[in-house]
Parts: structure tokens; sequence; C-alpha cells
């Protein structure tokens, strides 16, 4: 029997996906996803296109840097060649088996209608999806977010369609790109230049920008740009201009500088690295009463309600941070609110970490120098260089370093940002410190640090900031 009212109608395959269990048994569910990607693959970003396979690409990527690496220490290795094909078909052979495997088990649910075709609000109980209409008790929107695109000259030429990408089809190109333009400064653009610079591909990086990762603490962002650079071509202050064939096969893409200056660079592949925008106008949340932000997100309270009561969202649709950790976590608050509207929780809007996972990989939590200083927060901070400790001269490092950022009066952080070997592991020591309210002080002599692990560095870090809180308060 076709069924046309629901108890509760998710928008979304990826972390929404998570709400349903036996929980909801008893409800008439309907999933709602179009997919993503070119086949529009089920289970969401992370699975299909985004965290999982690029890291999956990241690991060989970082097995191809070694023999560099190892040369410092006075080893001699060869990189005998990168087998692209091969590396794609391990990658995607796992995750496009689970995206088919999830759908053909969601589709087996009695209680689960999934309605895979494009869908938009009506108004706000009632969802056009495909050329069928559905209403529901209850919506949650977890549509996600999608690649930003420019309106530059070029970018729509069917002359070039296969030659630019975004993130949702660049790692799933036939050939390895001999010379590949990024056009961006974020987190995609320096992860994929650095799993393509690894497998041998030219890679320019093109940055509107006077560094990369702007959103990053200036240090940090400062030593990334200036280890990237060392790696591939990074070319900053300037802007896309226009793209057009050229004669040779390939393409020309074209930029500018502040002062009107063109350059042109020559690839046979451009990946567009302009980071996301929030999936709510395609669903036309405004027919539906759901209010959005300036930059399109949808607005939610801590409970993960919209400015209709009945209609929850989550993940990058509704929160600026996109990321997938993020996602998950709101999806647990939404399915505990739907199930128990009488003792809502709320989901933790702090202390939320990011890795990026480049060589060398970076690790982020909290505030960074600069938003402590527009805010006159009063700090203290110290950068531990993992030089400083006896696992970095193993690695004969001389790059890496911990950066913290703590409230002088009570010792605790408010900010970690790390670049180094290890570096997502060791951050999530300083994310158990800061969820919990430990201070600097009792984080590194109320524990042992196993000598000479790297994560000495950040016991020293710690040592370091908590003898600054100490000081400040000494003088005050």
């Amino acid at each position: 029997m076709t069924r046309d009212h629901f108890d509760l109608c998710i928008i979304g395959s990826g972390s929404g996906n998570t709400i349903i269990d036996e929980q909801f048994d008893d409800q008439a569910v309907a999933l709602v996803d179009q997919g993503v990607g070119e086949q529009e693959w089920f289970g969401g970003t992370c699975l299909n296109v985004g965290c999982i396979p690029t890291k999956m690409l990241v690991v060989p990527a970082d097995f191809a840097m070694a023999p560099a690496q190892a040369q410092r220490l006075g080893v001699s290795l060869h990189l005998n060649g990168v087998d692209f094909a091969a590396i794609q078909k391990r990658v995607f052979g796992r995750t496009n088996a689970i995206s088919t495997a999830g759908l053909e088990w969601r589709e087996k649910n009695e209680n689960v209608t999934v309605l895979r075709e494009p869908a938009a609000f009506l108004d706000a109980h009632r969802l056009q999806v495909g050329r069928r209409t559905i209403s529901a008790e209850q919506f949650v929107i977890a549509a996600g977010s999608r690649p930003r695109h420019l309106d530059v000259p070029g970018l729509d030429d069917p002359d070039l369609a296969g030659l630019i990408h975004t993130y949702e089809t660049i790692t799933r190109v036939k050939r390895l790109p001999r010379q590949l333009v990024i056009v961006g400064g974020g987190t995609i653009a320096v992860e994929l230049g650095h799993v393509f610079s690894a497998y041998g591909s030219r890679v320019t990086v093109v940055h509107r920008g006077p560094t990369l990762l702007r959103r990053l603490d200036g240090d940090l962002r400062a030593a990334a740009t200036k280890l990237a650079s060392e790696r591939y071509s990074v070319k900053l202050n300037q802007q896309l201009s226009r793209v057009e064939p050229s004669h040779s096969g390939g393409l020309i893409v074209w930029t500018h500088d502040a002062d009107g200056v063109q350059y042109s660079y020559t690839a046979d592949a451009m990946l567009l690295a302009l980071g996301n925008v929030p999936n709510g106008d395609l669903l036309a949340v405004e027919k539906a009463g759901v209010a959005v932000d300036d930059e399109g997100f949808v607005v939610t309270d801590a409970h993960q309600r919209t400015s209709q009561p009945h209609i929850w969202a989550l993940g990058d649709v509704c929160d600026h941070h996109l990321l997938k950790h993020v996602a998950n976590a709101q999806a647990r608050t939404v399915q505990h609110n739907l199930l128990h509207p009488d003792d809502l929780v709320s989901t933790r809007r702090e202390v939320i970490p990011q890795a990026i996972f480049t060589d060398p990989p970076m690790f982020v939590v909290g505030a960074t120098q600069q938003e402590l200083e527009a805010a006159g927060q009063p700090f203290v901070h110290v950068v531990q260089d993992f030089s400083s400790v006896a696992y970095g001269w193993a690695l004969d490092d001389r790059t890496s370093f911990v950066k913290l950022l703590a409230d002088p009066k009570t010792g605790r952080l408010l900010g970690a940002h790390l670049i180094g070997p290890e570096a997502p592991e060791l951050g999530q020591l300083l994310v158990t410190a800061m969820s919990f309210g430990i201070d600097a002080q009792q984080m590194a002599r109320g524990q042992y640090w196993a000598h000479p692990e790297l994560a000495e560095v950040v016991e020293n870090a710690l040592l370091s900031i908590a003898a600054q809180c100490e000081a400040y308060r000494d003088a005050s």
C-alpha cells in the first residue's frame, strides 16, 4: 500500500539515516534522499565523496611521501610508482558496497519508505518528492551541503565537461591528472593537494587570500602555507578570471591579482575547492516557514529545533562547522528529542575539534589567538616544538609544533593548534582537557606520560602554559 502521510519524514541519508532504529518500529517513516555525487550514492557525503574516501586516499599518499622523509634519516627508499586505479578500486570498492548494501537494507525495513527523488517543501507539513506529495507529523532536515560554484566564464563550457571537478568527482577520475589546478585554499584544497601531488600530479593551488587555511590560527596557517609551498606550487592573492579550452587538449585557467595582472596555468584537470553551501534552498525551506541565517544555514535552537517546532535539523544544512562528528552528535540529540518530547536534551556546541589530513597533518580545537585578541579575552600562549622532545629528535622534525592558549586565571585551555606527525591523535588529548575542564597543570602532572613517546610534546606544552598562568597570577 502506498502511503502519503507519515509520522516522521527524514530528509537525507547521511547522519539523518542513523536516527532510524528499532525504537521507531511503531512509526511510519519516510526517508527522502536523492543521493550525492554523479551516481547519486546513498549514505551521505562522508561515506561516498567526503571524509572516508579522501582519508583512504590520504594513507597511500603518506606512503608515497616516505622516500623523501626517510632520506633525512639516512635511509634510501625508492617509489616505483602509484597504481591509481588499484587505489581507487580499494577505496570505492568498499564505500560503494557499503552504500549499496545500506540502501538495500533500509528498503527492507517494513516501517520505512525510501524515496529517491528531488524534494521541496510545499508548506510546513507537505513535501513534494518527484511527482508525489507526502505529509508528516514531524520532519528532520538532514540534507547536507554541496560544493560552492563560481559564476566565472568558461566553467559551464561543454567542451570542458569532465575536466572541471569538485570533490564529488575528482577522486573518481579515470586517469591521474598530469597537471592539476586547484582553486581554493581551505581544507579540501590542501588535503587533495597532498593526495594528488604525492601520487605524481603537478599541482598548482590558486587562492585569493594571503595564506592557505584562513580560518586557522595565524601561526598554524603560516606554517601550513610554507610547507605546502615546498611540496607543490602555491599561488596566493589571485582570483579565478575565466577558464578556456587549450589547443593542445586540457584547459587554461586564467587568474588575476589585486592589480589586475593576469596569469595563466595549463592543466588537464581543475578542482574547484571553494567550500560548501547548505542545501536548505534546494528544499525550499522558506515555504515551510523555516528560518535561515544570512548564509543560508537553517537556524536551530540548542535542541536542534527549527523555527517550526515540528521540524528539526542537523548537520551541514544547519551547522557552520560542516563536520561529520558534529552531524552525528546532532543526530543523537534529534533522535532522543523525537522519542522523548517532554525531556529534551541539547547538543554540545563548544570544544569542537577538526583534523586536517595533509602532510604533515593538523589538528585544531577552540579559539585562535586572533579570535581571543579581537574579543579582548586575556590569555597566555606557548608554542612547543616537536624538536624539544626525544621522539622529535628521532623523527628529525624541525617544523612541527603544538600551540596552546589558556585562561591565565584558571589555567584552563582556550585553544589548541597542532601541526606535525600524529597531530590528530595528540590533539585529542587536549580535547579531553578542554571538555572536562581539566587545567593545564592537572592535565600534565595528574598522569604519567610514557617516555619517550611523542605525546611528551603535549606534556611539555601543558607545563609551559601552566607556568605562564602561575606567573600571571603572581603578578596580579
